[in-house]
């Protein structure tokens, strides 16, 4: 068992700044994995067009949300999952040098505690960020998905 009073646990001006790194990636991979699709929707806008075909526009905006929601979910899990389980960090995490631990034995979060991580960040980002702002008032600082997969995010 890790001494929970001795560990370093990392400032919220970390972890907000790692957060905006890591949205901004997963972002690009959505526009690098989507551009050609996207492209074709949003072509026209560029072009200038009237109010009317920009509802269409935006119409078919939604409906691409809709058709790939749960191919941009694999992609924001995998994201999540896959460097924490390997290394502690994703790329926000390794330029802010912290990182996350399973909180019992101070190691890399096993294979099933990231995935549970990186599940559990969707409910938290769905519901207003509730499960994030839950890290204010923790004593180690824990969001709603390091309490429940028993990690926690240290200086590194």
């Amino acid at each position: 068992m890790v001494e929970l009073d001795t560990l370093p646990i990392t400032s919220s001006k970390k972890r907000i700044t790692a957060f905006v790194i890591d949205d901004l990636m997963v972002a690009f991979l959505f526009l690098v994995i989507f551009y050609d699709q996207l492209a074709a929707i949003i072509s026209p806008a560029i072009e200038g067009v009237s109010t009317e075909d920009m509802s269409l526009i935006e119409s078919q905006l939604n409906q691409f949300s809709v058709d790939n929601l749960f191919i941009m979910l694999c992609i924001k899990i995998l994201y999540h999952t896959v460097p924490v389980w390997q290394n502690g960090v994703t790329l926000g995490k390794y330029f802010m040098k912290i990182r996350v631990i399973n909180i019992n034995d101070g190691y890399n979060p096993s294979f099933i505690q990231a995935l549970l991580r990186a599940v559990l960040r969707i409910p938290s980002e769905v519901f207003f960020y509730l499960g994030f702002i839950m890290a204010f008032f923790m004593p180690l600082k824990q969001t709603f998905h390091d309490k429940f997969s028993s990690c926690v995010v240290i200086d590194a």
